[in-house]
């Protein structure tokens, strides 16, 4: 027994007439009712009672009608989530993002986007530093991941620079610069830093410290900070300066003052990742979005 099979047999059920059944399918006469005939005799059953003016129904034919259209709509059903999958408006999107990038409008902004253009989709965020999700990515337990961009990645993984913004720095309300409108790099000589360490800030460790050398001189690491926002609170501490993306003047701490930063090139910068094998409509759409 195929679909065509039951379409065919509702055709002559809602019509009563073999004739118009088949002008409605576009097939001959002849053939329709062979293929009913041979639905009957597959079934053993008769469902229809053949009469002068058509085809009428009989007990068993009605209860095998009722049975027939809830196929149908079953295997429409499964025809549309089908498509709808492979469109990528279902499905499981899995996306991580390092904790810097939690601040930045775009990423919010991104996420919002895909949610309003796809709420059929399951989104799963997980935050951990750039490394550990490019990491993650590789091994297929992440989807996609807004990180700080590495130098180096696996083959399987690609990189895509996506967004970047200015740095300013984070000083305490009585330092001395702190009443500059803004602060060149080079006078920041004989401050502690206050920074993310390189194993959870990644690239962007690597550029603060790259452009400090271009200004003559290397920054003197103070207390480490586990994430960006805990640096800004060890800043208002004392304990230091840091430098730090624009976005994270949304952090209100007491006793800080964020005061744009001058260094050539100095830029915090974005970049979506995601596997280069990846198949997934899902993941497509995500990106598409950014």
């Amino acid at each position: 027994m195929e679909l065509r099979h039951l379409r065919y047999f509702l055709a002559v059920a809602e019509t009563a007439n073999f004739t118009k059944a088949a002008e409605l399918l576009g097939i001959g006469q002849p053939p329709l009712s062979q293929q009913v005939k041979a639905l009957e005799q597959e079934l053993d059953v008769v469902l229809f009672k053949r009469t002068a003016r058509g085809a009428e129904l009989t007990l068993a034919g009605r209860v095998f009608a009722d049975e027939a259209r809830r196929v149908l709509d079953d295997a429409q059903r499964a025809a549309r989530a089908a498509q709808r999958a492979a469109r990528g408006e279902t499905g499981h999107l899995r996306v991580g993002f390092t904790g810097t990038a939690a601040f930045n409008e775009r990423v919010s902004g991104l996420i919002r986007k895909f949610r309003e253009a796809f709420p059929d989709a399951e989104l799963t965020l997980h935050e951990a530093a750039s490394g550990v999700l490019l990491d993650e990515i590789e091994a297929g337990q992440l989807d996609v991941a807004i990180v700080r961009p590495e130098r180096r990645v696996a083959d399987v993984v690609e990189q895509h620079d996506w967004d970047d913004e200015p740095m300013l720095v984070a000083l305490p309300v009585g330092h001395p610069l702190a009443s500059r409108r803004r602060v060149e790099l080079a006078e920041l000589v004989d401050e502690p830093f206050v920074q993310v360490p390189r194993v959870a800030g990644g690239t962007l460790f690597d550029d603060i410290v790259a452009a400090c050398a271009a200004a003559g001189f290397e920054p003197r690491l103070a207390q480490p900070a586990p994430q960006m926002a805990s640096a800004v609170t060890l800043v208002a501490a004392g304990l230091g300066i840091s430098i730090v993306p624009k976005a994270i003047t949304q952090v209100r701490v007491a006793g800080v003052v964020y005061r744009p930063l001058v260094a050539r090139g100095l830029r915090a910068r974005l970049a979506l990742a995601s596997r280069r094998d990846d198949p997934s409509a899902v993941v497509r759409n995500f990106l598409a979005l950014a």
